[in-house]
């Protein structure tokens, strides 16, 4: 999986999912930029992995970050859309509202769901699309989840996923012809600095690092044949049988599917 000379980007990679994709695809020769609103802007000493502090609603910043990416690198072989809005303040006024029924959900969730989800997805892959096509080589990765497929937690959760489903499979049918691959990838119970919060009310036995998912990213990148990957939803597990990749422990967690979640 050697990605030595690809520059990659991974938006909304201060923590979590993100944090760990953009660790592995450093770890396999990528020179690697992160984005995100509360992003130490830092380097390391080799040069693997750069922060850039941006705020994906925010357009000029969106613009700005790309345009110098794109000054320093000429071109972008992977971007991994993670960035995403609507997970904050779950309760407010002392109430849970992840859960409740859409007429009892703030609207604010909605529009950040868009906003920060599947519009920023939009707008990266509108910027980084044209360096791929010129070289007629690259892969667009969006994050995403079984809410589209399946109600979890509330309305505005699956159907935003769902969108991202439907920009997957819609940017897929323009880029396989310019010779660039899109996809959707789901994880599965991932150890975020969040879940670990929590570890204690839950079941880590099938749990994945926020590293397995970026090994699942980089074994796509390296592949000649991502193309015929194009416009599908992925699931990380599945793609770890596949590539032979296992997890940092050296286990390899089971594939989720849909009766699962």
């Amino acid at each position: 999986m050697t990605l030595d000379g690809r520059t990659a980007i991974v938006t909304g990679a201060t923590r979590g999912v993100g944090r760990g994709i953009a660790n592995e695809l450093a770890q396999h020769g990528a020179r690697v930029f992160v984005t995100g609103r509360s992003a130490p802007v830092s380097e390391r000493r080799d040069g693997s992995l750069t922060t850039i502090r941006c705020d994906h609603q925010l357009d000029t910043q969106v613009e700005a970050t790309f345009s110098r990416i794109l000054g320093e690198t000429n071109a972008v072989d992977i971007l991994v859309n993670n960035v995403w809005g609507g997970y904050e303040r779950m309760i407010e006024n002392g109430a849970f509202t992840w859960a409740k029924p859409f007429w009892e959900q703030p609207l604010w969730r909605w529009d950040a769901m868009f906003a920060a989800g599947v519009r920023a997805h939009y707008q990266a892959s509108q910027l980084a699309a044209p360096s791929m096509i010129a070289q007629r080589r690259g892969l667009i990765v969006n994050i995403s989840f079984w809410p589209a497929q399946k109600h979890i937690g509330n309305v505005a959760y699956g159907v935003s996923k769902a969108a991202t489903d439907k920009l997957t499979a819609d940017m897929a049918f323009e880029l396989q012809p310019r010779g660039v691959a899109v996809v959707s990838l789901y994880p599965g119970l991932v150890r975020t600095e969040k879940v670990m919060e929590a570890a204690q009310w839950l079941d880590l036995t099938n749990s994945e690092s926020p590293e397995f998912i970026g090994r699942a990213v980089a074994a796509l990148a390296a592949d000649p044949d991502v193309l015929r990957h194009s416009g599908k939803v992925l699931v990380a597990a599945s793609l770890a049988k596949e590539y032979s990749f296992s997890d940092t422990d050296g286990t390899t967690p089971r594939p989720l599917t849909l009766a699962d979640v």
